[in-house]
């Protein structure tokens, strides 16, 4: 039987979502969790592989499972086992699937919001939640920068180091930035991302916000296909992967 459960995890203490030979991440939290009920060995697969310090609301994961507990029961004995071994990961959805879904290349769609603190104090509460940026930001500039972004684009200036797509040509299908209270909330959302693309792409819109670059420079960064000719990379803990689309 293969099953589908959308997880929910916080990024501070993981090295993301892929098992590493250090350290810990969801998909050896929820391996752990199956054998731990089943002493069954099986593997995760995940929509999408997010880096340490990043946050998810709505990762979509699949495995096969020898058995058919119904979805109440494995979603109840996931989480069950999840909080024995104290990991920040919790299923709060399971469904069972047919065998030719793949949480991963069955997916149309991926989106992330970024989330920025704009004020001078800081929020106790926030810690590893948002980027705090504490001089003024202008969304409106913002907004304008952020609009040559959107389309089918060579994303290679907002390509990390160590990216193993094959190509960096993507379509970018929504950029949109909101300012709610003190924070600046940005909604991203394209079929897939190349390495680091959103939060190369906020640290540089950032840089627009504050003055450092005008909402034309964007424009003149992308054709310049060159990650030196960008801005900042915007820290892990302020991104959240919410939404896969199937």
């Amino acid at each position: 039987m293969r099953y589908k459960i959308t997880i929910e995890y916080d990024g501070t203490n993981l090295v993301g979502w892929q098992k590493q030979k250090e350290g810990p991440s969801v998909q050896e939290f929820l391996e752990k969790a199956i054998a731990g009920f089943s002493h069954q060995q099986v593997e995760v697969f995940g929509a999408g592989r997010t880096d340490a310090g990043v946050h998810a609301l709505a990762q979509v994961a699949h495995f096969d499972f020898d058995g058919n507990l119904s979805e109440y029961k494995m979603q109840e004995s996931l989480n069950a086992l999840l909080r024995e071994l104290q990991a920040p990961v919790s299923v709060w959805k399971t469904e069972k699937v047919d065998n030719d879904f793949h949480a991963r290349f069955s997916a149309k769609g991926r989106g992330y919001i970024y989330r920025i603190l704009n004020r001078r104090g800081a929020s106790p509460l926030l810690v590893n939640r948002v980027w705090q940026v504490t001089y003024p930001l202008d969304v409106e500039k913002m907004r304008q920068g952020a609009k040559y972004l959107l389309g089918n684009h060579d994303f290679s200036s907002f390509r990390g180091s160590g990216c193993q797509a094959l190509s960096p040509v993507k379509t970018l299908d929504k950029l949109d930035i909101e300012k709610i209270g003190d924070e600046i909330v940005f909604t991203v959302e394209a079929r897939s991302f190349i390495y680091h693309q959103v939060r190369n792409m906020v640290g540089t819109l950032m840089q627009v916000g504050n003055g450092d670059l005008s909402p034309q420079d964007i424009k003149l960064i992308l054709e310049a296909k060159d990650r030196k000719k960008a801005g900042i990379s915007a820290p892990a803990y302020g991104l959240y992967l919410n939404k896969v689309m199937y």
